[in-house]
C-alpha cells in the first residue's frame, strides 16, 4: 500500500510539473488505450463467434452462385468489416491528437515563462526553469503517448484486416 501511495505522489508531482495540459494528454491516452483494448478483446473473443455464425449461415445456403447470393455474401462481409473496424477512426484521431495536446502544453508553458520574465525580469532562472519544464514535459508526454498509440494501432489495423480477409476466404463462392 505504501508503494502505491509513493507511486501516486510521484505521478501527482509529475503532473504538477507539466501543468494542466498533462491531464488532457493522460485522458486522451487512457481513452485511446481503453478503445484499443476493447478492439483486441473484440478481435480475440467476440469476432470468432461472429465469424463462425456467418460461415455457418453461408454454408447452410443452397444457393451460393446466383447474383442474389453474391449480394448477400457481400452484405455479410461488409457488416463484419464494419464491426471489426468500429472505433478505429476515433483511435487514429486520438493518436494524432496526443502530439497536438503536447504542443498546447508547450505554448502554455512558454506563456508562463514570458509572464515570469515580465514580472520578475530575466534575473531569476529558477522561476523560468519551472515554466520551461512546464513547456517541455507535455510535449514529451504527447509524443510518447502518440508513439505507443501508433505502434499498437498499426498492429491492430493489420490484425483486423487479416481477420476480415480470412472471413472473406471462408465464404467460398463460384
Amino acid at each position: 500500500m505504501l508503494y502505491l501511495i509513493e507511486l501516486w505522489e510521484s505521478v501527482r508531482d509529475f503532473m504538477a510539473t507539466g501543468g494542466d495540459v498533462l491531464w488532457l494528454v493522460a485522458g486522451a491516452l487512457f481513452l485511446m488505450w481503453a478503445m484499443m483494448l476493447e478492439r483486441y478483446f473484440y478481435l480475440s473473443f467476440v469476432f470468432p463467434k461472429v465469424r463462425k455464425k456467418v460461415v455457418e449461415n453461408w454454408l447452410a445456403r443452397e444457393d451460393k452462385t446466383s447474383w442474389h447470393a453474391h449480394r448477400i455474401r457481400e452484405a455479410w462481409l461488409s457488416q463484419a468489416k464494419e464491426q471489426l473496424t468500429a472505433r478505429m477512426g476515433v483511435i487514429n484521431a486520438l493518436v494524432a491528437i496526443c502530439p497536438m495536446l503536447g504542443l498546447l502544453g508547450t505554448v502554455t508553458g512558454m506563456i508562463a515563462v514570458f509572464e515570469v520574465m515580465a514580472v520578475q525580469g530575466t534575473g531569476n532562472p529558477r522561476l523560468m526553469a519551472g515554466g520551461i519544464s512546464m513547456a517541455t514535459i507535455p510535449t514529451m508526454s504527447g509524443m510518447v503517448a502518440a508513439l505507443s498509440g501508433v505502434f499498437f494501432s498499426t498492429r491492430l489495423n493489420a490484425s483486423l484486416k487479416v481477420s476480415a480477409e480470412k472471413l472473406q476466404d471462408s465464404l467460398s463462392h463460384h
